[in-house]
């Protein structure tokens, strides 16, 4: 099986999107899961052009993930500076990851109207950054910006900026569909014709989707010898966005026989998929082909009736190869397989047969019509199944709570207080605490009223947390779900809460967050 390397640069082509913003441990976490799921290379952002990207570059090291499948991107250096003093180039060799990925002009038009040089001096630009970046560095990777307009315009010269980055010793020529107009039939007929020129030198795509061809041009160009496929887990990009590659790599791996990610890696693309959307605080595309969850529903007559009998009437691929699931509006027949698969990776052995997972089943439903949803909450769903399956064993009883959010005088900052009851071990606890705000304060006064009792938590900090409004048009009466990052010394873990009032969705995720701590912490000491 020939083998694609997949190089994913939505944190930084991606972060380019109208809407779209990721923090440093955002950043990382997806980098971890990208790794995870077998992505070769995976660009981090630009040093050289904001703080964020060089935060980044510091926390990746400190990660799970390899820093060999890591990248940093930049441009060509400056004309009037040498590659030693140019400070693009310094800031990535700065970044101290093996691979780099800088590009050039090859449209002659950009290299007159936009650095105005002669064509000549634009291709000892290119030369000579990435000969003395590859003195540097295991790879270089050549972008060639706005190469298929630059081919259009101007073939001869269009090739000659290839061969200045070839010669130079760079890994992979990357062909870029800056504006995004090329369509698949004159895309095909240029790739034919630079490897007439550059012969099995690496060659790599990069689609922008202006014209929606992104996704084709990129198979398509696989398909004509091209090794690395540049674009954005769920298309996210400036415009109209990338190629997107939760499309693009099961495109390849399942339709034509390439190896993108490992075999068993693939069914966790949708899972991926919707981490990206949580942590960037996105609607799901419920159309997304192959992952949306929409993608294999079926609602018509005639078409529930024949899938019923043969899933492969209506549907191009198994549903649960990419992680999805099929489905029948009305009627949902789907579920248990998935829940099932689930609880194993949570430890809970469970017959398919047991009336338990029914329960879990129809709770799933009724939580998901109220807005709940797992994806990057998934110690919510263990704590879910555990209870419906009658097999969590409570640390405390939550009686109730009220916060108080005060602006005593208009110079000064409001004031967030939280007073919440409790019942551990038979004894309750009625504690205040304040906090730079009405959620961290009721975390405040959660923590302080279990401490005594389970001290381990105060080796637990919130990591991150995010909002999403759910009932738009509503405006404050709409319904909120709100996802919380906890962590401690070995392990990250999501959880969420849903309610038209953003405390008490908040609440409801702090209190999973605490009992997942309470439950892990419990089982470890078990097993010790």
């Amino acid at each position: 099986m020939t083998k694609v390397d997949i190089y994913d640069t939505l944190l930084r082509d991606g972060t380019q999107a109208e809407d779209v913003n990721f923090t440093v441990k955002d950043k990382v976490r997806l980098a971890e899961a990208f790794c995870d799921f077998g992505i070769r290379f995976i660009e981090g952002g630009w040093p050289g052009s904001n703080p964020r990207d060089i935060e980044f570059f510091k926390a990746i090291k400190k990660s799970s993930a390899p820093i060999d499948s890591i990248a940093a991107f930049g441009s060509t250096r400056r004309a009037k500076r040498s590659c030693e003093t140019d400070e693009n180039l310094q800031a990535l060799l700065e970044a101290e990851v093996p691979n780099l990925t800088i590009f050039g002009k090859t449209w002659d038009l950009h290299v007159r109207e936009a650095l105005k040089l002669s064509p000549e001096e634009n291709l000892e630009l290119i030369h000579s950054s990435v000969s003395y970046l590859k003195s540097k560095v295991d790879r270089v990777f050549y972008d060639a910006e706005h190469f298929f307009d630059g081919y259009k315009a101007n073939r001869e010269y269009a090739i000659k900026t290839l061969f200045a980055a070839k010669e130079a010793g760079a890994d992979c020529l990357v062909l870029c569909d800056t504006n995004g107009g090329t369509l698949p039939d004159s895309l095909v007929e240029i790739i034919e014709d630079v490897k007439k020129h550059v012969g099995t030198y690496p060659l790599g795509i990069h689609c922008h989707n202006d014209s929606d061809c992104a996704v084709a041009n990129s198979t398509l160009a696989v398909k004509h010898g091209i090794t690395q496929v540049q674009g954005t887990m769920n298309g996210y990009g400036e415009r109209c966005g990338n190629a997107n590659l939760a499309s693009v790599i099961p495109n390849l791996q399942l339709k034509y026989g390439f190896e993108c990610v490992p075999a068993a890696n693939l069914k966790k693309l949708r899972v991926l998929s919707r981490l990206v959307n949580e942590l960037g605080n996105l609607k799901h595309n419920i159309h997304q082909p192959y992952v949306g969850r929409s993608a294999f529903a079926h609602k018509g007559g005639v078409h529930v009736s024949a899938i019923m009998k043969n899933s492969r009437t209506y549907e191009h691929i198994e549903p649960e190869l990419v992680g999805n699931t099929q489905r029948v509006l009305v009627s949902d027949l789907s579920g248990k397989s998935n829940l099932i698969y689930k609880a194993k990776d949570f430890g809970l052995d469970i017959d398919s047969n047991d009336p338990a997972i029914t329960g879990v089943v129809e709770k799933l439903k009724e939580l998901e019509n109220k807005g709940f949803q797992y994806e990057g909450a998934e110690a919510s769903f263990e704590l879910l199944m555990r209870k419906a399956m009658g097999r969590f064993e409570p640390f405390f009883d939550s009686l109730n709570f009220r916060v108080i959010d005060e602006m005593r005088d208009k110079s000064d900052s409001t004031v967030a207080e939280a007073t919440v009851m409790i019942e551990v071990q038979g004894e309750t606890e009625h504690t205040a605490a304040t906090g730079n705000g009405p959620v961290n304060a009721l975390d405040n006064a959660i923590r302080k009223a279990l401490s005594r009792f389970y001290p381990n938590l105060n080796g637990m900090t919130l990591a991150d947390y995010k909002v999403r409004i759910l009932t738009t048009g509503t405006g404050t009466q709409a319904l909120t779900r709100v996802l919380i990052e906890s962590k401690d010394d070995n392990d990250t873990w999501g959880t969420v809460g849903v309610a038209h009032n953003i405390i008490e969705a908040s609440y409801q995720a702090l209190i999973d967050s605490i009992e997942y701590k309470l439950l892990k912490d419990r089982e470890n000491a078990q097993n010790t």
